[in-house]
């Protein structure tokens, strides 16, 4: 672990860091999230049977699935959602690079990520990009790939349009909103790699099956996904 510079300890003096979830006062070796909330995030654990469990189900029979894993159990209203309701809204985007860090320290030993060739963070559309300024995925794998050291895919498919937030759609109206939205342009870049595709919130699973099938009209391609968050439909 690097040393903690006297000029954070100062800066953290001036103005504290506070916890992403509690609101707590960070301490100088805390980042975004407090020991304590750390100690409480619920955990899903999918990444010990990254095949068969809650959220790999949702993908069987519909994409050439290998793994999935979430961090933790997303409920809207609980505490833990601030997580990612300030790395979607709140112009935060170093939540995703740190949070996404602490996922993939935390799940490399189990070999969730051996045999991966590159990561491909879930596209928004260019207007909802220019008005967040940022890919909230993408910084989630930004963080990602500075632990496995996997390649980031950014330019390998397209969201071609937005119908409106997944958020207050049911699982049949999120399938609909996102169908046909993705659109493969470097089919020749994924071709018969094992592809981890990265969301914030996976909830029916209906975005990230929609960009998978896009990436699958190439040759050979396998998919594992993971994401912050898993939201029970």
């Amino acid at each position: 672990m690097k040393p903690i510079s006297f000029w954070r300890r100062l800066l953290d003096l001036i103005a504290p860091r506070l916890c992403v979830v509690c609101g707590h006062r960070l301490t100088v070796t805390e980042e975004t999230i407090c020991s304590t909330c750390n100690l409480h995030l619920p955990r899903t654990g999918f990444h010990l049977n990254a095949y068969e469990n809650e959220m790999a189900r949702l993908f069987w029979a519909q994409i050439p699935i290998e793994r999935a894993t979430a961090f933790f159990y997303y409920e809207p209203h609980a505490e833990t959602a601030n997580i990612i309701y300030e790395l979607k809204y709140k112009n935060r985007p170093e939540i995703g690079s740190i949070v996404g860090r602490m996922l993939a320290k935390e799940i490399q030993p189990s070999g969730f990520f051996d045999g991966i060739d590159g990561i491909v963070p879930v596209p928004l559309a260019k207007k909802r990009q220019r008005q967040r300024g940022y890919n909230q995925s993408e910084e989630i794998a930004r963080g990602v790939s500075e632990i496995t050291g996997l390649p980031i895919y950014k330019k390998v498919v397209r969201r071609n349009s937005f119908k409106g937030s997944q958020t207050n759609k049911g699982r049949w109206d999120r399938q609909e909103n996102v169908e046909h939205v993705f659109e493969l342009i470097d089919a020749e870049a994924v071709s018969n790699k094992h592809l981890l595709l990265i969301d914030d919130v996976v909830t029916t699973g209906a975005t990230c099956i929609a960009c998978a099938k896009a990436l699958c009209q190439t040759e050979g391609v396998r998919i594992s996904i993971l994401s912050l968050g898993f939201a029970k439909s």
